[in-house]
C-alpha cells in the first residue's frame, strides 16, 4: 500500500463512505484524480511496448506535452542503446535527459519555436537507412508545438487559424483535420521523411476515440482525410482563411498529397496510455475504498455546460433513485468538451473543466450528497494554471456569501475566476501526462 493510501486509510478510519465529511470527500476525489494521472506516467507504461533494439541507428523524435517525460522513460528503459534525436514539449514540461535534445514551444497557440522544432525533427530523420529505427514519441499538444506551415503560408497565418478554431466550438478532431492539411510535417509527413527507416510510434492519447491520426495531428500517420474535408470544417464554423491557406487547400486533394510518398510497411504504432485506461485505474482505486465505480464513457463531447447538465442529471438520479448506480458511487467520464465563445460575447477566464463544473453547480443547486471534480490530466485547463476545480453541496452558498452570481460567471465564460474566489481550484502544475479530461462525480448513499 502506498504512503498516500495509508494516509487516506487513516483519514477514513472507522467511517463508511456514506458518512464521509466534506473534507474526506475532497481528499478522496483528489486522490482518484491523481491515480488516473499516475496510471499514464511514461516511466510506468512505456517500457512494456518497446520493440527489439535496432541494428542501426536509433533516432528519437517527438512532440506533445508528455514527449519529454516519454523521452526520459525511453532512456531509462534502453540505457545500452545509443540514442539521439530531438523532441518538443510545452513550456514548463521539459525534464532532464542525457542524450535526447528537449525543445520547448508555445501551446495552445504556436510561436516561432514551433516552426523551428518542426524543422529540427525533419532534419533528425534525414539520410536514414533500412536498418535504422526512428522512435516517435507523440502526445496531445503536439499540433501546436510542431507547427511547420506548408509552402507559401506564414506561421502567423497558421496561428490565427488555430485561434479561430479554438474559439469556434470545433471538436479536437475537426481542429486537427485542418491543422494536418496545412502542415509540412503532420499527416504522416514525418514518417515519409524518415523512409526507408522503420518508424515505431508510441502514442499517449488525449482525444475521444484514440485516433492516432488526430493525436498531435498524426506526424507519423498518413491522413485519412482530404483537403476538401478541411475546407468543409472551416466553412462549417465560418472561419475566414488567409488567401495562402485557401489556395493550398483548394489546389490539393488526397491523391496529390500522397501519391509519390513512401512509408515503410514495417512501421508500427503502440497506444501506451489512453483516457479509458486512466478511468479504469480510477475505478479500481474507488472500489478499494468501498465506492462503486461506473464508467459512463471515455469520449464524451459537446458544450461543457451541456455536459455539466447531463452528468448532473445522472448524479441526481443515482442519489434519488439508485439508478444507474446505488451510492456510495463515483460516476466517471473522460473526453474533451468544448467552450464556444461567440462573436460579441464577453470572455472571462476559464477552461472546459471549470465551465463544466460551474454548470454542474448551477444544475445541482446545492443538492446534498453530491460532489464533483473535473480536471485536465495535463494539469492545465485550457490556458490557465489550474487543472480544474471541485464542486461541493455548499458551493453556491459559499459563493453567494462573496456576492458571486454563478449564472453571470457562467454566461461570461469566467468559471476560473469563480472557483478561484471560493478557493476550490485544483492546482497540480504540469503533470507530464496527457490523457484528456477526467470527470468524477461522487454520490453518497
Amino acid at each position: 500500500m502506498s504512503a498516500t493510501h495509508q494516509l487516506l486509510t487513516a483519514l477514513f478510519a472507522g467511517t463508511a463512505p456514506q458518512a464521509w465529511s466534506d473534507q474526506q470527500v475532497r481528499a478522496f476525489l483528489r486522490h482518484l484524480f491523481n491515480e488516473g494521472v499516475a496510471s499514464a506516467q511514461p516511466a510506468q507504461v512505456l517500457a512494456q511496448y518497446l520493440p527489439v533494439k535496432p541494428k542501426g541507428r536509433c533516432i528519437v523524435v517527438g512532440a506533445g506535452k508528455a514527449s519529454a517525460a516519454m523521452a526520459a522513460a525511453l532512456e531509462a528503459a534502453w540505457p545500452d542503446v545509443p540514442l539521439e534525436g530531438v523532441v518538443v514539449t510545452r513550456d514548463g514540461h521539459a525534464v532532464p535527459t542525457q542524450h535526447i535534445t528537449i525543445l520547448e514551444a508555445s501551446h495552445p497557440v504556436p510561436d516561432a519555436r514551433s516552426a523551428q522544432a518542426g524543422r529540427a525533427l525533419l532534419k533528425a530523420v534525414e539520410g536514414l537507412g533500412p536498418d535504422d529505427l526512428v522512435v516517435a514519441l507523440i502526445s496531445g499538444g503536439g499540433s501546436s508545438l510542431l507547427a511547420l506551415p506548408v509552402d507559401g503560408m506564414t506561421l502567423e497565418e497558421k496561428s490565427q487559424i488555430g485561434k479561430d478554431l479554438l474559439h469556434s466550438g470545433a471538436t479536437i478532431t475537426e481542429m486537427n483535420t485542418v491543422r494536418r492539411h496545412l502542415s509540412a510535417i503532420k499527416g504522416g509527413r514525418l514518417a515519409q521523411a524518415a523512409y526507408p527507416a522503420r518508424v515505431a510510434t508510441f502514442v499517449m492519447s488525449d482525444v475521444p476515440g484514440d485516433d492516432p491520426a488526430v493525436i498531435a495531428s498524426g506526424p507519423t500517420v498518413v491522413s485519412p482525410t482530404t483537403a476538401q474535408d478541411a475546407l468543409r470544417i472551416v466553412e462549417k464554423y465560418d472561419i475566414t482563411l488567409p488567401e495562402s491557406a485557401y489556395n493550398f487547400l483548394t489546389q490539393h486533394n488526397k491523391e496529390t498529397e500522397t501519391k509519390e510518398e513512401k512509408i515503410n510497411p514495417e512501421n508500427s504504432l503502440h497506444m501506451i496510455a489512453t483516457p479509458f485506461m486512466a478511468l479504469q485505474a480510477i475505478a479500481t482505486c474507488a472500489a478499494h475504498y468501498g465506492v462503486t465505480p461506473l464508467i459512463l464513457g471515455d469520449a464524451l463531447e459537446g458544450e461543457s455546460r451541456s455536459v455539466g447538465v447531463a452528468l448532473s442529471g445522472i448524479a441526481h438520479s443515482a442519489k434519488r433513485h439508485n439508478v444507474p448506480v446505488k451510492g456510495p458511487a463515483v460516476l466517471l467520464s473522460g473526453g474533451e468538451a468544448t467552450v464556444t465563445i461567440r462573436k460579441g460575447e464577453n470572455a472571462g477566464r476559464g477552461g472546459r473543466n471549470t465551465e463544466f463544473l460551474l454548470s454542474c453547480a448551477q444544475t445541482l443547486q446545492g443538492e446534498a450528497g453530491i460532489w464533483a471534480l473535473a480536471g485536465d490530466s495535463d494539469g492545465i485547463d485550457g490556458t490557465e494554471d489550474a487543472a480544474g476545480a471541485i464542486v461541493t453541496p455548499d458551493t453556491l452558498v459559499r459563493a453567494k456569501e462573496r456576492t458571486l452570481n454563478a449564472e453571470i460567471f457562467l454566461k461570461n465564460h469566467d468559471s476560473y475566476s469563480y472557483f478561484k474566489e471560493i478557493g476550490d481550484l485544483v492546482i497540480t502544475g504540469p503533470t507530464l501526462v496527457n490523457v484528456n479530461d477526467l470527470r468524477i462525480l461522487f454520490v453518497q448513499q
